[in-house]
């Protein structure tokens, strides 16, 4: 049988750390990516879009999960999800945009992603969420040292609220799915492997999207230490990046 109860003490207990882009120096030159945050309301509007869509395909994820208690997991990470997204749009009418406005630019690409990297069933879904959704909250919360102090701590407040516990507890539930069938591991893998250059090309998008020159040579120590942070999240779950 579920238990609620269960639940609810695992989203209140310690949270365990949540995997971080490595702040150790590469032998390439490190760019920070605040350097390339764009502008208040095209960050903002990129942003508040990505939660929205990702509420979307948890809601899709949802009606064909496995279980009932991957049906009840799904709607915890899909309300957290939704969070995001009316804390961005709170700063969004904040700094006196319209929100549909901000976000209509972004539907196209971020739309795109979600078709490409929706999966096939719950498993492949909630890895998605995992590990790309993982990606590109890294790349947002860095690009946040570049927004305007006001709205800086607010937003990174926004990103990381019950990250760390949704993160916990997709890796607790897909691992002893992995462990019950082998080729799920095999195939997961492969779906993780697949979904790194989609999502990079979003994370490319977005960091594009500010005023200065992002060529490749000058983010390539920048999308290193993303692969890498995909990599630990990979492991995380016993599976080959």
């Amino acid at each position: 049988m579920l238990s609620w109860r269960a639940f609810r003490a695992r989203r209140s207990a310690p949270k365990n750390p949540r995997p971080r882009v490595s702040s150790r120096p590469l032998v390439v030159s490190r760019v920070e990516l605040g350097d390339f945050t764009p502008d208040l309301d095209v960050y903002l509007g990129q942003a508040a879009y990505l939660q929205l869509a990702l509420f979307e395909s948890l809601g899709r994820a949802a009606s064909i999960a496995p279980s009932t208690r991957a049906k009840a997991l799904t709607g915890l990470i899909a309300t957290s999800t939704l969070e995001r997204h009316r804390g961005l749009l709170r700063e969004i009418e904040r700094s006196g945009g319209d929100p549909a406005d901000l976000m209509q630019p972004h539907r196209s690409v971020i739309d795109d992603f979600q078709r490409r990297t929706g999966g096939g069933d719950w498993y492949e879904t909630i890895l998605a969420t995992y590990v790309a959704a993982g990606l590109l909250d890294d790349v947002f919360s860095r690009l946040t040292a570049g927004l305007p102090a006001d709205y800086r701590d607010r937003v990174v407040e926004i990103l990381e609220s019950d990250a760390e516990v949704d993160e916990a507890e997709i890796v607790a539930e897909l691992s002893l799915a992995i462990g019950a069938d082998p080729r799920l591991a095999s195939r997961l893998a492969l779906w993780g492997r697949r979904l790194v250059g989609d999502t990079l090309l979003v994370a490319r998008a977005a960091i594009s999207a500010s005023h200065q020159s992002a060529d490749d040579e000058r983010l390539e120590p920048v999308f290193t230490e993303l692969i890498a942070a995909h990599t630990r999240r990979m492991d995380a779950l016993g599976l080959t990046a």
